[in-house]
């Protein structure tokens, strides 16, 4: 097996591993009282990341040589995603969850921006492609997720905002 199939397999397993993770968490907060927003945008999420998946095992099944840059950088992301995903805690899922009296989760890195986790699925989304050579790859993905993204956050921005402070409000 090459290496570049070794990292595609990997990524391809800890994706799975997530998805079970959110799955429990969705369970917990669906039995505490959470409401699902935005329901329809979640199978083209679905479908894009298993295409990018699927196009970079073929590629990386038909010997795809390795940049190691992009590698390096797609590697040094994992650290701020696991960040991300061990701050929101009990509320990580990858559907769009809120308990409507829950407070919101201001540690880790959504102390300095809204949507961490947004930002490093974007540039994985862009940086293994590009770490096997695949530009068009990454550039297509990397779109049609922006794309994705824009629409999941303005469905989450408005599930969440009957939580976040007025302008000028203290709290």
């Amino acid at each position: 097996m090459s290496l570049a199939l070794a990292v595609v397999l990997l990524v391809a397993i800890l994706r799975l591993g997530e998805l079970v993770h959110a799955s429990r968490n969705e369970a917990r907060l669906r039995a505490a009282g959470g409401v699902e927003a935005g329901r329809s945008h979640y199978p083209p999420i679905v479908l894009l990341h298993g295409a990018w998946l699927a196009v970079m095992a073929v590629a990386a099944w038909r010997g795809s040589t390795i940049n190691w840059f992009w590698l390096g950088f797609f590697l040094l992301l994992q650290p701020l995603r696991a960040w991300t995903v061990l701050s929101l805690g009990r509320f990580w899922t990858t559907r769009v969850i809120t308990l409507p009296d829950a407070p919101l989760i201001r540690r880790g890195p959504y102390r300095f921006i809204r949507h961490p986790n947004y930002l490093v699925v974007e540039l994985e989304i862009i940086s293994l492609p590009l770490a096997l050579g695949l530009w068009p790859a990454a550039l297509l993905f990397g779109l049609a997720n922006a794309g994705l993204l824009a629409w999941r956050i303005r469905i989450e921005e408005q599930a969440l905002s009957a939580r976040r402070p007025l302008p000028g409000a203290y709290g």
